[in-house]
């Protein structure tokens, strides 16, 4: 009898651990919420989207309010255009703005959303117009290698 109970102890277990495993894989693959409220789908270009991927979120005041479903690239402009679904219950102004940023130093890329100022909403399907590109890592520490090497070389010839 003794045995039996540590069996369906050990076996409760390991389904505990398999559906703690389950949950950490939805949450590493951005799953982890089903949310089925309605949305209305809004539209932003970016000349560089960095490391932002689909199913990532869309806040704003670090609350999130969306997720982007899609990325594609303008054949014409040859920028990144970003599909995102916003709940309903969030509604902004016309002028607002979105930018790519990241989540700690290292960590996922997220749009934020700014509100602006103006009366009117943004409708289903538009575009947001004012953006900013998501800062990438390697080209600021080229910058500030490249201007370095620029003031090292500058003082190298000033000495002579």
């Amino acid at each position: 009898m003794k045995t039996r109970t540590t069996e369906t102890l050990v076996g409760a277990f390991v389904l505990l651990g398999f559906g703690a495993l389950f949950f950490l894989a939805l949450k590493a693959a951005n799953l982890g919420n089903f949310s089925t409220a309605p949305t209305y789908t809004l539209s932003a270009r970016f000349d560089n989207i960095g490391g932002l991927k689909v199913r990532a979120p869309v806040r704003s005041a670090g609350v999130t309010v969306g997720r982007v479903t899609g990325i594609t690239l303008d054949n014409k402009t040859f920028q990144g255009v970003v599909s995102m679904d916003i709940r309903n219950d969030f509604q902004f102004p016309k002028d607002s703005s979105a930018k790519i940023l990241t989540s700690g130093l290292l960590g996922d890329q997220y749009i934020g959303l700014e509100p602006g100022a103006s009366e009117a909403n943004l409708a289903a399907g538009a575009t947001i117009k004012q953006t900013q590109s998501a800062l990438v890592l390697e080209s600021l520490i080229g910058q500030m290698l490249f201007s370095k090497a620029a003031e090292a070389g500058s003082e190298a010839g000033a000495t002579k």
